[in-house]
């Protein structure tokens, strides 16, 4: 009995034991930080720096616009100038109208109109640049009258770059078209992608939020500039299971917070015949910058949940995973006498008894 006592006690496990992290904590010189999670420690948890990532997406708030488009540098203008009168000096005798295509704006803002040289016509509507045309055409064509038509360039067009059916350059018809207008041009979002991401990137800035986010509040819907650039990716945060759990793998966030229970919700669950509710840690790296006197005291910090107690499945509940964050569901003590005492029924046939 002894000899299979001894032998039971150093053989393999699937998971460690809570009593062989926490005890980290007694020695002289530790190496990692051990964290006990209750209640009246969250609040002060909470302001403890983000890991895996900034902490939260970033994004605009939607704005009302005009309808009608802004000329831009680099769009085309195309112009009908309609006169009637004898010695017109821009139509000719057989030809009551001149036709001027792809008019493209300057750098500089302007088109070249004969007999009027360079007109300003950027961050115009086509409808107001129709009427500065037609106002300056005046002293020289009292009754001309002037149609514009106006295609939009790169300065007025998004690029949908990828996670659409139909990635590319879209012109913008108009200052009032959506994020969500734009991505329903691209033939829509993939179904093929897991946890779809949004990502805007404007000048120098990028904004993110989950595509579900997108969906479900119309004031996310924000409107499209010249120049946006647009990709939808997959949401790549993940959390590693390991241990006594359901299953041993990298998880995927499901949504923007996953707290402790959660996380344990989405990987099974506790190993019924193996797991210590007593023993769940959350395992959480930190930058040297990051530790501080009154946050992380280490660089790795080992959190620890009793879920066998109220105040530890409402910590748990609380409790914000971080991206790239280790849940460890430790191994039970029972796992290791079941398994002595089952080699031992085997020998003297009480394994029934034992059970």
């Amino acid at each position: 009995m002894a000899l299979f006592i001894l032998t039971g006690c150093a053989m393999p496990r699937g998971a460690a034991m809570v009593s062989e992290v926490v005890n980290e904590k007694d020695k002289e010189n530790p190496s990692f930080q051990v964290v006990e999670v209750t209640r009246d420690a969250l609040p002060e948890i909470a302001t403890w720096p983000k890991t895996g990532w900034s902490g939260e997406y970033r994004w605009l708030p939607a704005k009302n616009a005009p309808s009608a488009p802004v000329i831009r540098n680099g769009d085309r203008i195309g112009l009908i100038i309609w006169d009637s009168q004898e010695n017109s000096l821009l139509t000719s005798p057989s030809e009551k109208s001149v036709n001027m295509v792809d008019l493209v704006v300057s750098p500089s803002g302007t088109v070249f109109v004969p007999y009027l040289g360079d007109v300003v016509v950027t961050g115009m509507t086509p409808d107001t640049a129709r009427q500065q045309i037609q106002d300056a055409i005046l002293p020289i064509a009292p009754d001309a009258q002037v149609q514009i038509t106006h295609a939009s360039g790169q300065a007025n067009s998004a690029d949908l770059v990828s996670g659409v059916a139909n990635p590319g350059t879209y012109p913008l018809a108009g200052r009032d078209v959506s994020i969500l207008s734009l991505i329903a041009q691209g033939g829509g979002i993939s179904s093929e992608l897991r946890n779809p991401l949004v990502r805007l990137i404007r000048a120098d800035q990028t904004y993110e939020i989950r595509a579900e986010s997108l969906f479900a509040d119309a004031a996310m819907n924000v409107l499209v500039r010249g120049n946006d650039k647009v990709l939808v990716e997959e949401d790549n945060r993940y959390f590693t299971a390991l241990g006594a759990t359901g299953t041993e793998q990298l998880v995927y966030f499901e949504k923007e917070e996953i707290t402790a229970l959660e996380a344990m919700s989405i990987i099974g669950g506790l190993s019924d015949s193996r797991a210590n509710p007593k023993g769940v840690l959350v395992l959480r790296d930190y930058t040297e910058e990051q530790v501080d006197p009154e946050g992380p005291t280490m660089q790795q910090v080992v959190f620890t949940f009793d879920l066998t107690s109220a105040d530890g499945l409402f910590a748990a509940r609380k409790f914000q995973v971080n991206p790239k964050d280790t849940v460890l569901a430790t191994e039970s003590p029972v796992t290791t006498v079941r398994t002595v005492t089952s080699l031992l029924g085997s020998v003297v046939g009480l394994t029934t008894t034992v059970q």
